[in-house]
């Protein structure tokens, strides 16, 4: 029998990464709250700004690849540990930059390589800590990116308005920092390094065998789990990230994820923008991004949960679905009665497709590189977000709207949505 006489500490686990994607996605989705103070402030170009911000983005993106490796080498509390100081370095440096070079070394620079240290490696250990509630537990986690995206931004216009942006961002930059890393010393790598089980479970049988600690330890360690809990019996087979490179399933999970995350800053990003020119007020135009902050809430609390019990594939498929839909009702809007509903069904499909991404990953290809292997797919497909919003305005001075910027991201959705249905059969409800 294997059994731990200390309570489990797997939830312990989600709400710390709950903390550190709260803080570090509440002060990056409040960057829109900054530029016009900024600007004003200083002179500088608004255009020059969000550059930097796109560099900042497509960095923290690509270095995700060495942040999920380094969480499988030597765990995730050393990893945002580390994050917590450099990021809060960063903006620190941006908020006391005298010219538009030091904000890109910052922002563009310095920020990025803390940033990294944040989505992969929480989203990596969560889904170790858990098998028959890996869905669950990783929409848990990651709502704390959807509820800063609710609450955060207000916050920081508040600050901005009383006392500037450079008090306000150097006041959520210490703030966040420690939050981040105090959270960080929670973090444990996998639930066996503490004596424990995937949620928190008792077993009392390992078929085919009855293993005690050590040969649990073994299993694990050889490259594959096969453990009884209770009626239910899970096999993973653990693949490194070489290894799952050469897979087909891989691959199809990079294209889908390149072609849902090249479209997905779109609304963020542009969202407000539409609304105005629509002809609605600025206050009125920013609760757009509210809208999809909520959806992306309900959207994580409703897929994750749901991915667990009708299976990976269909909740992806399903979230891709939504997200074409979402943009399609982009495309038509005329007025808030479209553009509200879209903007939370938006946000309902992205906070589900990007929630299920971990569990995909680690049910494919198990727990024990799942740093790696999302890391990889993460930062090469993740990057492309930053280009997005970039084409569609190329598109909107070409063409004069925002029609074919938002058909381009339903395509795109549908397309990863058709990709999504070739995924194993396995994939499906769990037996």
């Amino acid at each position: 029998m294997v059994e731990s006489g200390s309570p489990f500490k797997g939830w312990r686990i989600v709400g710390a990464s709950f903390i550190v994607l709260f803080v570090v996605y509440g002060i990056q989705f409040s960057f829109g709250t900054f530029v016009d103070d900024i600007t004003r402030d200083t002179g500088w170009s608004e255009t020059r700004l969000q550059l930097i911000i796109a560099i900042y983005i497509f960095s923290y993106s690509a270095l995700s690849a060495v942040s999920g490796w380094l969480t499988d080498r030597v765990g995730p509390r050393r990893v945002v540990i580390f994050g917590s100081v450099v990021l809060t370095s960063g903006y620190l440096v941006w908020a006391n930059a005298s010219n538009l070079s030091m904000v890109l070394v910052g922002l563009g620079l310095i920020a990025p390589i803390g940033m990294c240290c944040s989505w992969v490696p929480c989203n990596a250990t969560v889904v170790r800590w858990f098998v028959s509630r890996r869905g669950l537990a990783t929409a848990v986690a990651t709502a704390g990116g959807s509820t800063a995206n609710i609450f955060v931004p207000p916050i920081a216009a508040a600050l901005v308005n009383q006392y500037g942006w450079r008090i306000a961002m150097t006041a959520m930059a210490l703030f966040g920092g420690l939050a981040m890393l105090v959270s960080a010393l929670v973090l444990e790598r996998d639930p066996e390094s503490v004596g424990q089980l995937p949620d928190g479970n008792r077993i009392k049988t390992v078929k085919p065998l009855k293993m005690n600690k050590q040969s649990v330890f073994m299993v694990y360690l050889a490259g594959a789990e096969t453990l009884n809990f209770g009626n239910e019996t899970r096999t993973e087979k653990e693949t490194n990230a070489s290894e799952a490179w050469r897979s087909v399933n891989y691959w199809r999970i990079f294209a889908m994820y390149l072609l849902t995350f090249t479209v997905v800053f779109v609304p963020f990003i542009h969202g407000v923008q539409f609304a105005q020119s629509l002809g609605f007020s600025l206050q009125t135009a920013s609760t757009v991004i509210s809208s999809i902050g909520v959806g992306g809430l309900v959207g994580r609390m409703t897929m994750g949960p749901l991915s667990d019990r009708i299976g990976r594939r269909h909740a992806v498929i399903f979230a891709f679905a939504f997200e074409a839909f979402a943009f399609a009702g982009f495309a038509f809007s005329q007025d808030l009665i479209l553009l509200y509903p879209s903007a939370f069904v938006f946000g309902f499909a992205y906070g589900g497709s990007v929630t299920i991404f971990p569990p995909l990953v680690a049910d494919l290809f198990g727990r024990a590189h799942a740093g790696s292997i999302v890391g990889r797919i993460f930062a090469s497909a993740g990057s492309a977000a930053a280009l997005g919003p970039y084409a569609a305005q190329l598109l909107v001075n070409r063409l004069g709207n925002y029609r074919w910027a938002f058909f381009v991201g339903a395509i795109a959705n549908l397309l990863a949505m058709l990709i999504a249905a070739r995924l194993p059969q396995s994939l499906n409800k769990k037996d």
